[in-house]
């Protein structure tokens, strides 16, 4: 069965009414949720970036759904501290939390001073670093000198089963690399095509894991005023790599993006107005062959989108996957 979640985005949304919010996507019956882990937003209309790690606590204590992490060690995070980070969550919670790891964007890292890496670099500092966290939480004394130096970390508080490591990746060559190392792919939604190829390059890579998929929509009682969200809060769902990966400040992709095209912005999310067509756009997706999809509404008040979807998505969405 397709597990159907919410994306909670520290971004838009003050973590303390994110926190509501993601109590009341349980009670309009999504399965899970996942969130963003940021230091700043991606543009200045956003607003917020909370800290994902101690909001996480607060998730999982006041909900019962699993919670997955979209985040990037190596850089901001020293993978010692990420993996007693999780292995904190994961024995608080067993069972109910995942984090998908990522090389990370310039916006959140290059405020350590440090250069920023090329990405050829930062992917291999991105598997050197899950490699200590993975030997961390099997309980392992760590020392390693390479792109990430460790000297003598242990953790002391583990759960007896580590949470998994997803990769985050957009592309076939990251997809397929992930396959080798990861337990599970993460990714957002792109034209079906790419997203075939997404998913065969990750299984082509040696990958056996879940495939999560992340879609952005924007909802509301008309189309206009759906277009008129997106184009507010999500106008940087048109910058692409490399140039989303390297910029440094929200500021910088507000000023990319301009007056942002409403065709290409049609294409990066889905807008829609009338909640049934919504979910079959969804289903559409899914239906590549995606075990996870997590629907991320773009606007900052979540109220609308949640009736909606106890009442039309998600009943519509479960009876199409």
């Amino acid at each position: 069965m397709v597990v159907i979640g919410f994306h909670a985005s520290h971004e838009q949304i003050p973590p303390s009414a994110l926190l509501r919010d993601v109590q009341g996507a349980e009670a309009a019956g999504f399965d899970a949720a996942m969130c963003s882990d940021h230091l700043s937003p991606w543009g200045v209309r956003q607003g917020e970036s909370g800290y994902a790690w101690s909001w996480l606590a607060a998730a999982l204590a006041t909900t019962r759904m699993s919670f997955g992490v979209v985040t990037a060690p190596g850089q901001r995070y020293h993978p010692v501290v990420h993996a007693q980070a999780i292995a904190t969550l994961g024995e608080m919670f067993p069972g109910r939390f995942w984090a998908a790891l990522g090389s990370g964007e310039a916006m959140n890292e290059h405020v350590t001073g440090d250069p920023w890496p090329e990405k050829d670099v930062r992917n291999a500092r991105l598997l050197e670093s899950a490699t200590v966290m993975r030997r961390l939480l099997a309980g392992e004394e760590v020392s390693h000198d390479g792109l990430i130096r460790v000297d003598r970390a242990r953790v002391w508080s583990r759960p007896e089963v580590p949470p998994p490591f997803f990769a985050a990746a957009v592309s076939t060559q990251t997809a397929r690399w992930a396959g080798s190392w990861a337990d599970g792919f993460a990714t957002v939604a792109q034209a079906p095509d790419v997203l075939r190829d997404v998913i065969d390059a990750y299984r082509e890579g040696g990958g056996t894991g879940p495939l999560v998929l992340q879609v952005h929509v924007s909802f509301a009682d008309t189309d206009a005023e759906a277009i008129a969200l997106a184009k507010d809060q999500w106008p940087n769902g048109l910058v692409s790599p490399p140039e989303a990966w390297d910029f440094e400040q929200p500021e910088d992709f507000d000023r990319a993006v301009g007056d942002p095209d409403e065709a290409e912005l049609r294409r990066a999310v889905l807008v829609d107005h009338d909640p049934r067509a919504l979910a079959e756009r969804v289903a559409e997706l899914v239906d590549i062959g995606f075990d996870r999809v997590y629907l991320h509404h773009v606007g900052r008040d979540q109220a609308d989108f949640l009736a909606a979807s106890e009442r039309s998505i998600l009943p519509r969405l479960r009876e199409l996957v």
